[in-house]
């Protein structure tokens, strides 16, 4: 079956994979989503047998068979299928058998059950993010008149009262409302307009990189990059890139000072590939910066996992709570998405920053 240039331009724009199989099952054509899913290419699976791309498949080959037999579409959920390496993926896939020439076929969809779940997960962030938003920019009118008055007096009562110590406690009083007046401006967040313009990714790593070298001298940890210079220009805001990055390194490096580190030598790598075919939100990009931070510190705990993108969540004593709330702002205005995986010895980070399309400029 030989589909016009047309319709492969229109199915390589799915979000969801598309694979076409004849009647003995073998692959006549997969679109770039179904490529991306499955880790491999249309050219080198053209004309394949589907059981020499889906490892220990009968149970699902059998059912697609069966469906072509009767002529019956049919929807599994959360199938597990092993493909290339024995790499596990979990789908929701629909088969849908039709004729074409006197011979039944299969049309299947496949949709990635992971990027479902991670759009639930970004949709309910999302809306949790902008719902403590508006609380707290409310409460921040309400906490800065009554600061201002505060500090006024207190300046005011420095310039009556006379003695080192009385004039100590005022400065205290001014310093204190200063310091809560910078943590709710951190908490409101900014809402300047991005600056965009074409960024090399790799000169905002190099940033991080310099202040945090400065930072860890002496602290028993490695700081090293693996970069992919093939990577394009981006468009973004340098210097709240830098912000977001260096928040998350900052972050890893927080963590192996944690005194649950068992190793001796703490070490984070700032790495970067080009991602391809991905989904950010509800967007489809062909090609994404993967920007990641991965150490080896005690890892986050699994209960903390869903929540340390919300304001004022930190697993430290000293933990203001505000970097990785501030980093995912910075992101999201830049139509990007942040994850994290982590477990004992190893937490990654992980930025995808779309490439080649124009950022629809986001005030939060």
């Amino acid at each position: 079956m030989i589909l016009e240039s047309l319709h492969k331009q229109l199915l390589d724009n799915l979000k969801t994979g598309v694979v076409f199989l004849d009647s003995e099952l073998r692959f006549i054509y997969i679109n770039a989503a179904a490529q991306a899913l499955l880790e491999i290419s249309d050219r080198k699976v053209h004309d394949v047998f589907i059981g020499d791309v889906l490892i220990n498949a009968d149970k699902d080959i059998g059912e697609i068979q069966t469906a072509m037999v009767k002529n019956n579409s049919f929807t599994k959920r959360k199938a597990e299928l092993k493909i290339i390496h024995n790499k596990a993926i979990f789908v929701d896939y629909t088969i849908s058998p039709f004729e074409h020439d006197g011979k039944v076929q299969a049309l299947i969809e496949l949709n990635s059950a992971e990027h479902s779940q991670r759009i639930s997960r970004e949709e309910s962030l999302h809306s949790a993010h902008t719902t403590t938003r508006e609380l707290v920019r409310g409460l921040a009118h309400e906490i800065k008149n009554p600061l201002g008055g505060i500090r006024g007096a207190a300046q005011l009562l420095a310039q009556e009262v006379s003695g080192s110590e009385l004039v100590d406690y005022t400065k205290v009083i001014i310093e204190e409302a200063d310091r809560l007046h910078n943590l709710v401006d951190k908490l409101i967040g900014s809402r300047k307009p991005l600056e965009l313009k074409e960024i090399n990714i790799h000169e905002v790593l190099e940033r991080v990189r310099n202040l945090v070298n400065a930072e860890i001298n002496g602290e028993g940890i490695k700081l090293t990059f693996d970069y992919d210079p093939s990577i394009p220009f981006v468009v973004g805001d340098s210097e709240q890139m830098i912000q977001a990055m260096l928040n998350i390194v900052r972050n890893a490096m927080q963590s192996l000072n944690s005194p649950n580190v068992d190793h001796e030598l703490g070490q984070i790598i700032l790495r970067t590939r080009i991602s391809r075919n991905v989904t950010i939100g509800v967007r489809f990009y062909r090609l994404a910066a993967s920007i990641e931070v991965i150490d080896n510190g005690p890892g986050i705990p699994s209960d903390m996992l869903e929540t340390i993108f919300f304001p004022m969540i930190s697993g430290r004593a000293n933990g203001s709570g505000l970097g990785l709330p501030i980093t995912h702002r910075i992101i999201n205005q830049h139509n990007g998405m942040i994850e994290c995986q982590s477990e004992p010895g190893s937490t990654n980070f992980k930025v995808l920053l779309p490439i080649g399309k124009k950022i629809q400029t986001k005030i939060n």
